[in-house]
């Protein structure tokens, strides 16, 4: 039967406010109960008659008629009458039959009950189906807890929703608010949680940097107003990322602090405020570098371009304070950056801000691009990073010791055969070790590759295997190409081809070799001279000549990374040899080999996976398999390919692309609850990954409350790409091999002409006859230097997702 009602007898429970159906959780279910005493249906209740029917299993399945298309329905919405706390019970106890509180398709419940409508004030009811409602009735039962309510009348059309609508729904209105974080008094205990503590401490620390007495007085206040906190503030020393102190700190972790605003109190006072910004979820609960990146995507297209300038503000003091845009913002990352992307994270959220003070946007973007040459020249063309014999860039941080951030057993195998050797348990060991009593120089160069692993953002993956740190990979030699030419376009059409830098420090020689990085002594400081387009420019030219020497392997159609220390390539296929597409250093003809010969080797049901099946290898329990390795498909690769393919012209290859992601993350969403997670195994198109630590995002009560920070990022971005056509399809979970018409691995279309002939698509035929004049397949190159700001790529080609797309 329908979940009981506990409203007094004779009462009608009424909802006269008729809030918009699809409205977040706090308008829907905000506000207060009332009740009349008008008479309904359920004043025969106090007879003690109950019309609802008792629910039917088993064998007697058959009694439950079932729905027909041709039924008779009513014209008004149907709207239920709950119990919140009864049907949750009810719910749980009837279709959670695994326990985890969650309703999916793994569940074996009978899928089906009966919900008393509202305009018979309980009396009549009417049959919830299936996964995908159920699930949505659990979500918003949870969702009406929140809020306080003890009763509700629930619109069936929050529980038919059609789901591409409510998961954006959701990634706009409650995910990223769910996500945002400050680091001030008032949100210090929800970010100082860290999960991947492993000290046994949890009373937060915060590390304020050296040189903001400010700060750190702010916050010995907060300790002294809050002292159930147990708040210990600690100032960094003027050089905090010596290996040696970052070390020390292992088994005192804690938060940095970032960017502060001052604010008026309302008292005529100025008082320190924290700037808000986004992590990236579940064991992820601090800034981190790469990932805002992408998030910031996500909140362009969502309209929260203050929150994604914020989080340029932070990389902006971190590069001042800590040297670097860090790994995230907890001490044991103090050594260790990520990929760049600073350039076109500020470029975009520039071209997004609001044009009624355009002086203060350029003072802004003037300090993200001074921030960004600061670190340009000393972390990524600077050594250890810098190969200065070939001129290639490579991930490789200092640090010293085992990563404290790991779970606990992450290196136990490969500490293992050393702790037999001295006759110590793996504990013992790893603390001698790390101590530095027992040296073990092999040991060493296998945490300089791991390191430099996790400073790639793609830890793990048998790519990057023992070697990484030799390696100039082609994703971050494409990444500083387009450092490159952004900071040459700002300083010409911005900065009137002149910018002042205003911290000191050594600007790297041009063009590197190991004559010019032997003294460092001789080099220029860079408040020795402006700098001017003409000299960027010259760089990306040279880095482009040097991606091509050492990378492209034309034989393979394909870029590979290259090792610094065996002086050859290293032929792991990976999908970031498509990032180059996204920062326009591949040539026309590149760019076709690129899609015609190798896209399709990463091209599966559900997207792009992060490299080849044949360059991973086998997998056993001795090898297991790395979640950055087939089949797992992340979205940053969806993504950078996605405006990649765009940028050269591809549209349609970029649109199908991202079809085949966001049907993956549609079906999981409607299958599995709502999860929206890390990652995916996009072969199987499955949320539930075995690798190393599993997938985050997934373990939630009810509804899910973040979803994961860059996922929800590809999804929002995403949809930009998609026609109306074919997010019609992936709300009805068409599979891309009905709607393509096509498995993934057949020869795709690689041209406009050959998908608009394969469609019948007159008005495709039509756009790709005529003659345009601007060079729709030209990237930009150094002899042409590049458009204006606003104009980087021809207008015809003019990327939604670029860094200068103003018409986000």
């Amino acid at each position: 039967m329908a979940p009981a009602l506990t409203h007094p007898t004779g009462v009608n429970f009424i909802d006269e406010q008729h809030r918009p159906v699809h409205s977040d959780a706090s308008t829907y279910y905000g506000g207060e109960e009332r009740f009349s005493r008008s008479r309904t249906y359920s004043a025969s209740f106090t007879h003690g008659y109950n019309p609802k029917r008792p629910p039917v299993f088993g064998d007697e399945w058959h009694q439950r008629s079932r729905r027909m298309s041709h039924d008779e329905k009513s014209t008004a919405p149907r709207r239920f009458l709950i119990d919140v706390e009864e049907t949750i019970r009810v719910v749980l106890e009837q279709e959670d039959t695994d326990g985890d509180f969650q309703i999916s398709v793994t569940d074996a419940g009978p899928k089906l009950m009966a919900l008393g409508t509202a305009t018979s004030n309980g009396f009549k009811s009417f049959d919830i189906r299936g996964t995908y409602m159920l699930s949505n009735l659990l979500q918003e039962l949870a969702l009406a807890r929140d809020h306080g309510r003890k009763r509700i009348v629930l619109d069936e059309a929050r529980l038919t929703e059609n789901p591409v609508d409510r998961l954006s729904r959701m990634i706009k209105y409650s995910f990223w608010n769910a996500l945002t974080r400050r680091i001030d008094g008032e949100g210090l205990e929800i970010i100082c949680a860290d999960p991947k503590n492993r000290t046994g401490r949890v009373n937060p620390r915060i590390y304020v940097p050296h040189g903001e007495p400010a700060m750190a007085e702010y916050y010995r206040q907060v300790a002294r107003e809050k002292p159930h906190l147990n708040l210990d503030v600690q100032v960094l020393p003027p050089k905090p990322d010596d290996p040696a102190y970052v070390k020390s700190l292992n088994n005192k972790p804690g938060i940095l602090a970032l960017a502060m605003q001052e604010v008026d109190n309302g008292k005529g006072q100025k008082v320190l405020k924290g700037i808000p910004f986004v992590v990236p979820g579940a064991r992820f609960n601090e800034l981190y570098n790469w990932d805002s990146y992408f998030i910031s995507l996500g909140l362009l297209v969502d309209g929260y371009v203050n929150l994604a300038k914020g989080m340029v503000d932070h990389f902006i003091f971190e590069i001042k304070h800590y040297g670097k845009i860090l790994n995230g913002s907890r001490s044991y990352y103090l050594c260790r950056t990520q990929p760049p992307f600073l350039t076109d994270m500020a470029l975009q959220i520039y071209n997004q801000l609001d044009r009624s003070d355009m002086d203060e946007n350029r003072r802004w973007l003037k300090r993200a691009i001074q921030a960004a040459i600061k670190e340009y020249h000393t972390i990524w063309v600077a050594e250890p990073r810098m190969d200065p014999k070939t001129g290639l860039s490579r991930y490789r941080p200092d640090g010293l010791g085992i990563p404290p951030e790991t779970e606990a057993t992450h290196f136990t195998h490969i500490l293992e055969p050393y702790a037999e050797k001295h006759g110590l348990s793996v504990l013992e060991f790893s603390e001698r070790y790390n101590d530095g009593s027992i040296k073990e120089p092999e040991l060493d160069e296998y945490f300089l590759h791991d390191r430099a692993v996790r400073e790639s953002g793609h830890d793990t993956t048998y790519r990057f295997e023992k070697r990484c740190a030799n390696l100039g990979t082609i994703d971050l030699q494409a990444l500083l190409y387009k450092y490159e030419v952004d900071i040459g376009t700002a300083i010409r059409e911005v900065f009137d081809d002149e910018l002042e830098l205003e911290e000191d420090f050594a600007l790297t020689p041009f063009p590197p070799s190991p004559e010019s990085y032997a003294d460092p002594s001789r080099w220029e400081r860079s408040t020795s001279r402006l700098q001017k387009s003409e000299e960027w420019f010259r760089r990306a030219e040279w880095r482009k000549g040097i991606i091509d020497k050492y990378c492209w392997n034309e034989s393979k159609a394909l870029y590979f990374d290259y090792d610094t220390v065996q002086g050859k390539q290293s032929l792991y296929e990976s999908v970031t040899a498509f990032w180059t597409l996204w920062a326009g250093c591949a040539s026309e003809e590149q760019c076709w080999k690129l899609i015609s010969h190798s896209l399709k080797k990463f091209e599966v049901l559900g997207g792009l996976v992060s490299g080849t099946e044949e360059s991973r290898g086998k997998i056993s329990l001795d090898r297991p398999n790395r979640q950055w390795d087939y089949p797992y498909a992340w979205p940053p690769h969806q993504i950078m390919a996605w405006v990649g393919l765009e940028r050269y012209g591809y549209l349609e290859d970029a649109q199908r692309l991202a079809y085949r992601f966001l049907y993956m993350m549609t079906t999981a969403f409607v299958d599995f609850n709502g999860v929206v997670p890390e990652k995916f195994d996009a072969v199987k198109l499955s949320h539930l990954v075995d690798a190393e630590y599993g997938n985050q995002g997934i373990d939630f009560k009810m509804v899910p409350r973040e979803g994961f920070g860059w996922m929800n990022a590809a999804y929002q971005v995403g949809l930009t790409y998609l026609s109306t056509g074919m997010r019609r399809a992936v709300a009805t979970c068409t599979s891309p091999e009905v709607f393509f018409g096509q498995a993934p691995n057949a020869q795709p279309s690689y041209s406009s002409q050959a998908y608009a002939a394969a469609n019948n698509d007159p008005l495709g035929l039509a756009m790709d006859t005529l003659k345009l004049s601007s060079p729709v397949m030209q990237p930009t190159t150094l002899s042409q230097a590049p458009p204006a700001l606003e104009q980087e790529q021809p207008e015809n080609q003019q990327t939604q997702h670029g860094s200068h797309a103003e018409s986000r």
